[in-house]
């Protein structure tokens, strides 16, 4: 079986950081010891994830031979053709153990996964050039989903926390309420209404990533790449400009209220040193534990945005293996939502200590 090099490239990456924490808790290192303990961790609690996903999804009605032959006969010619059909289903079936008991075919799941021979079971064949195709293009979306995210959501909630109940600042707090309560599908129907007809002076392509007719150069395929994306992208991020922003605000307020805040402006510092320089550090600590939440965004995408504007991204993908019973595009998806969540939280929790002096990693322990 020939691994894909990105797949190949994302493993020995992972275990020469392994490699590398356990030198460093060797020698001591209070930072390795508490990753290496948490990663350790991380190992069991994946493996119930792993447990309770498939069996959610062995309860689900259908399975892919199901898919696959369901009626087949029947549409294509008689009963020679339906008997044909159904000893085809058969033996698709004693080839995938679809008829053994759920524990027997977990097991085979994991040797599919351990193997890196994951596969589309209706087409029979691997699922990792496409997993990596998707992944590519949620993670650039999403990538830019997040930059503009943070850099526009923590000046605005800077903002509307130092000057609380001003007019601006309840503009501010509506606007971002009214956002963060709109659907993303109601949103993108919206925009697809009012700024994709080509009659208009400000039009943007319906759907997907690419025109058919754009030159095979970089610019152009670039710029015209921008130009499907930029509707997707605004549906992705009001939401969590939304939050993040109220965030951000709640967390300022908060800080300015402490005595050591009063301090200094007792001492004459002027107020946008007390903001950037003594208030945002403590400030940020809400947003830094939101990071653990957003983290498996880059691989899990936005299915309803994905399927709305024809992004072939892992939403969509995954969104696609469930209606085919495809088991294992499912699960692969689901293990790597897990195990950026639980890095998420582990990320958020280093972040915490490094920007909170106050907080150590044997508080955690």
């Amino acid at each position: 079986m020939a691994i894909n090099p990105y797949i190949l490239a994302f493993l020995l990456t992972v275990l020469l950081g392994i490699t590398s924490l356990v030198l460093l808790a060797v020698k001591g290192s209070e930072l390795s010891r508490y990753v290496l303990k948490r990663l350790l961790i991380m190992v069991p609690t994946i493996a119930g994830i792993l447990v309770i996903s498939f069996c959610i999804i062995k309860l689900a009605p259908g399975d892919p031979a199901a898919q696959k032959f369901g009626g087949v006969g029947q549409a294509t010619g008689g009963m020679d053709a339906q008997k044909g059909t159904e000893q085809a289903e058969k033996r698709f079936r004693e080839k995938y153990h679809l008829d053994d008991s759920v524990p027997v075919q977990f097991g085979y799941f994991l040797k599919r996964l351990f193997t890196l021979d994951l596969i589309y079971f209706q087409q029979e064949k691997a699922i990792w050039p496409d997993m990596v195709d998707a992944m590519k293009i949620t993670i650039g979306i999403n990538l830019v989903v997040f930059f503009l995210i943070y850099t526009l959501a923590i000046p605005i909630g800077i903002f509307s926390a130092a000057y609380p109940n001003t007019i601006a600042d309840r503009g501010i707090t509506f606007t971002l309420f009214v956002l963060y309560s709109l659907p993303s599908f109601f949103t993108a129907e919206l925009l697809r209404i009012w700024l994709c007809n080509p009659d208009q002076a400000i039009s943007f392509p319906i759907m997907g990533l690419h025109s058919t007719n754009v030159p095979d150069q970089f610019f152009p395929w670039l710029l015209d790449m921008i130009h499907h994306v930029v509707l997707p992208i605004c549906c992705m991020t009001y939401a969590g400009l939304a939050y993040i922003s109220r965030q951000m605000r709640a967390g300022m307020l908060e800080v300015v209220r402490q005595d050591y805040i009063r301090t200094a402006k007792a001492k004459g510092a002027s107020k946008r040193r007390v903001i950037l320089v003594h208030a945002l550090r403590n400030s940020l600590f809400p947003i830094i534990t939101l990071f653990a939440s957003l983290l498996p965004f880059l691989i899990g995408g936005s299915v309803i945005i994905e399927t709305i504007f024809n992004i072939p991204g892992m939403g969509r993908f995954a969104f696609e293996g469930v209606l085919r019973r495809e088991y294992d595009v499912v699960m692969a998806t689901l293990t790597l939502s897990a195990i950026l969540t639980l890095a998420g939280i582990l990320v958020s929790d280093i972040l915490y200590v490094i920007v909170n002096p106050q907080v150590t990693f044997e508080d955690g322990n």
